[in-house]
This record gives C-alpha cells, structure tokens and sequence, in this order.
C-alpha cells in the first residue's frame, strides 16, 4: 500500500494511520458487519445465533426479518411500518439504494404466483448457453448418460484447463436452484487439477441438458401449513479412481453416512426455524432406502433395493427415470417471457 499521490509527505520515515476501514482491507468486511450489527441492535434487532447473517426483531404478533449477504440486504416480515422505519434508518446511516420488492438478489430470480414464489437463474442460464455456443444445439432429456463413469487419466489433456474450470465453477453456481445437476456438476468438479476432452465433452452435455428447460427452479409454497420432510441416499464407492462415495440429501421445507449428515442438517434447521418462531410441531420425516444403510454398515457392498427423490443428487440416471424423480421435486419452470 503507498500513499496517494494527493498527499504529500515530505519525512519518507513517517506512516499514514486509518481512521477507518478502507475498502479491500481484509478487515473492513468484519468491521461493516461490526457497525451493521451495532445500527441494528440499536433498532432492536438480534442477530440469529444459528445463522450470523439473518437478523430479526419480534414484538408481540409483529416479526421482521434482515437477512444480509456483504452489504446486499433483504428485508421482509409482517410490520410494514417497522419495515419503513428500518430503511429509512438505514438510509440515514448508510445511504442505501431501495431497490422495491424483491426480485433479483445476488443472481438468484425471484417470480411471485399466487400460490407462492419460483426461486431460479434463468438468465444466468440463458447467458451460461451463449457463451459456450450452446443454444443451437439439440437439447437432451438427462445432464449425464447413466453409463458415464468418467477416469482422471481417460483421453486427451485440454490445452487450456481453465475454460473447463471456468465452466464448472459457473454450473456450480446454478446448482443453488437446479437441484437437477448437482451430481453431475459434483462428478465433474473432480477433473479440475488436469480436465481432458471427455470431461469438457460430458460438461457441454450438461449444458445440453439445461436448455431443454432453463426456466427450472426452486418453489416455495405459501401454504401455511407444512411439514419438513427429508430424502437421503448414498452411492457407494461411486468413484472408479478413488473407490469413494457420494452421499446426497434434500431438505423439503424444502444409507448410513449419508443419513448421519441429513440428521445434522435437520437439527440447524429445527433449531432456525424456531427461532424465528416457526416451530416444528410435527416430527420431521425423513425417507432413505434403510435397506442399503444397513449393507453399508455391515458390508463394503452397495445393493439398491429401492428408488428414493435424492437418487437424483447421487447418480446419473436415464432420460425417463430423470424427469419422474425430478417431477417429485419441489421445482417448477417459470412462463416464457
């Protein structure tokens, strides 16, 4: 760091002293979050001890609620007044940009139906087809062959590895509302060190795939009764290199070491919700194939005996067997626009 040109400083031993954060500090991120929790707490807002980044403030039947990603807020809850009052006071402090209902936040596309709000990256997908020249392509029906078990050392090196690893990275990011292409984005994530042609190949066909629906994503329901519900799987020894295995799970609100993770998750989230006073009076189901947790637990051999909704996150399957798990999935396709 120099001094800037501006100033000038004749005794070359003396230093320059912030009086306060300087933007890219790598500690100016904690010190906003510092001043924002301090002008919060003045409002009588608390900070959520199971998620730092959610705030909220209950008074009687009233709830509001700030949820904050660096200096991108979300604001939300049942006292619109409060909620005026808060971004005025925000504005006061910090000189905010109100943006009106939420919409588009941090690339994620919020479209409101009557009977409750479509969570997806439409665009972000539309203009991931363009870039990698994908939209006249045939669009397909699965984002892996089920066949496909792809080897670190199988066919020829990229001469440039990171448009490959530019391309995953994008499609891992999209998994956040295309629960659809997790495993296979996981699956190619592996060949990052050193991709060769036939994981770029299997990556174009992910893409493939997301143009037959670029729409697709996350619903939530505004139906105020629910009930959290849980499917979990396994793969084992998934992995022809390493011999490892995949473990997936879903949360609906949205075997045996992956049943571990799923009851660790679901404990995080009991105890989120009700301290947003949304309690979980019903006990929360959770649906995994028990047959095969018991194989694994006794035997390094993995039998599937049953179909479950998280197969999806753990498994290329076929065109057909696809589109039915994904058809018990809580995703929707937005109207064409």
């Amino acid at each position: 760091m120099e001094i800037p040109q501006s100033l000038k400083v004749e005794d070359t031993q003396l230093v320059c002293r912030l009086r306060k954060s300087l933007y890219g500090l790598k500690q100016a991120s904690r010190q906003w979050y510092d001043k924002l929790t301090e002008s919060l707490y003045s409002r009588g807002f608390r900070h959520s001890t199971n998620d730092y980044s959610l705030f909220y403030k209950k008074q009687g039947e009233s709830s509001v609620f700030v949820v904050v990603y660096v200096d991108d807020v979300i604001l939300t809850g049942t006292n619109l007044g409060e909620i005026k009052a808060l971004k005025t006071y925000l504005h006061n402090q910090f000189k905010i940009k109100d943006l009106g209902k939420l919409r588009h936040f941090l690339g994620l596309e919020m479209l409101y139906k009557g009977d409750g709000v479509l969570i997806s990256q439409r665009k972000f997908t539309i203009d991931l087809l363009k870039e990698y020249d994908c939209l006249e392509y045939s669009a397909i029906s699965s984002p892996l062959e089920s066949s496909i078990k792809l080897r670190a050392e199988e066919g020829t090196l990229l001469s440039d590895p990171s448009y490959y690893r530019k391309l995953v990275g994008k499609l891992n990011f999209l998994t956040n509302t295309r629960l659809d292409i997790a495993y296979s984005v996981q699956h190619l994530s592996q060949f990052m060190q050193a991709p060769r042609e036939p994981h770029l190949k299997d990556a174009i066909h992910v893409l493939r795939y997301l143009k037959n629906d670029p729409t697709l994503g996350i619903f939530l329901s505004n139906d105020p009764s629910y009930k959290v519900i849980t499917y979990c799987d396994s793969d084992w020894v998934a992995y022809p290199d390493s011999r490892r295995s995949i473990s997936g799970y879903l949360v609906l609100f949205r075997e045996y070491r992956s049943l571990r993770k799923v009851v660790g998750e679901l404990v995080w989230v009991q105890r989120l919700l009700e301290e947003v006073a949304v309690p979980c009076t019903d006990p929360i189901q959770v649906f995994c194939d028990s047959q095969a947790a018991v194989h694994i637990a006794r035997n390094p051999v993995f039998h599937e005996s049953t179909k479950h909704s998280s197969s999806i996150l753990t498994k290329a399957l076929t065109g057909i067997k696809h589109s039915d798990l994904l058809d018990k999935l809580p995703v929707r396709s937005s109207p064409p626009t």
